[in-house]
């Protein structure tokens, strides 16, 4: 019986698990090793949050780092990681965001 119940929440908690990724952007985990699921939990306090963050914010700021246009802080990292983002990815992380929920698991 204990066999089965195991089996069971692997089964489901591996579904839960799909179904999350399914409504982030493909480009989000590289997002997610610095700034944490959704944006929500930062590795380090001088890094910021992402979620709930205004989009048309993060549409400009990911547009400047990817052009060389905002300079300091991070962004020799930001540089070279917004640098392979179409726009049409950076409208998708930014409404992913922006409307990233920080209560969800």
């Amino acid at each position: 019986m204990l066999k089965y119940l195991l089996l069971f929440n692997l089964l489901f908690l591996g579904a839960v698990s799909l179904a999350s990724a399914d409504t982030a952007p493909a480009k989000e985990m590289v997002c997610r090793a610095c700034h944490g699921t959704g944006g929500a939990a930062p590795m380090l306090p001088s890094y910021p949050k992402l979620n709930g963050q205004n989009k048309a914010y993060l549409v400009q700021v990911l547009k400047a780092y990817r052009s060389g246009e905002r300079k300091g802080g991070m962004s020799a990292i930001m540089v070279a990681q917004s640098s392979g983002l179409s726009d049409a990815e950076i409208e998708a992380l930014a409404s992913y965001y922006s409307n990233y929920d920080a209560s969800q698991p």
